[in-house]
């Protein structure tokens, strides 16, 4: 982990330097997206009643941002298709972005391992994401039917192992199950 990044909630001043960083980062780093999808994403998530204003992160470094997260509630579902539970147990990841220039560099596993501590003190039992399971292993994500939380076909995953989860503490999730079902987001 890196000592030089800082971690901050992002604010308002930030976004015009966090959509340029977020479509950098997916047009240069993925293979899937352009980042346009991913920028519509964070609007819609913002302007949710799934946003948590403290849970959206930016990482600088030396006064620059060079990465970005956030973390937001999310009610799972009872079935493949929706019925979503409300409650604040599951948090979900989403989207997580590196500076293109700053790629390979520790920055996303310092960004995560703190953004995780600080959903540890917010109280949820679990942490959702979908995304590259070699990357997200390093920081404690086990893919998510281990845990009985399953993608359902909406999901565009690779295989299964791409939707992952994390306890925030030995067994956090063990009475909570149900699907990931993004109906909320028309982005997602």
């Amino acid at each position: 982990m890196r000592k030089d990044i800082i971690i901050r909630p992002e604010t308002h001043k930030d976004y015009k330097d966090i959509i340029s960083l977020i479509l950098r980062s997916f047009r240069e780093g993925t293979d899937y997206s352009d980042g346009v999808d991913v920028v519509a994403l964070v609007e819609e998530i913002r302007d949710s009643k799934y946003y948590i204003p403290e849970l959206s992160f930016v990482a600088e470094l030396n006064g620059k941002i060079v990465g970005h997260f956030l973390f937001s509630r999310f009610p799972l579902s009872r079935t493949k298709t929706g019925g979503h539970i409300e409650d604040d147990s599951i948090a979900m990841l989403a989207p997580v972005a590196v500076h293109a220039d700053y790629v390979h560099e520790h920055i996303g596993l310092t960004m995560l391992t703190m953004g995780i501590q600080r959903v540890r003190e917010y109280g949820f039992k679990g942490i959702t994401v979908e995304g590259d399971y070699h990357f997200y292993h390093r920081v404690g994500f086990r893919t998510s039917a281990e845990f009985g939380i399953y993608p359902t076909q909406g999901i565009p995953l690779n295989e299964p192992r791409c939707m992952m989860c994390q306890e925030v503490y030995e067994g956090a999730l063990n009475d909570i199950n149900g699907y990931v079902v993004y109906d909320m987001y028309y982005n997602a």
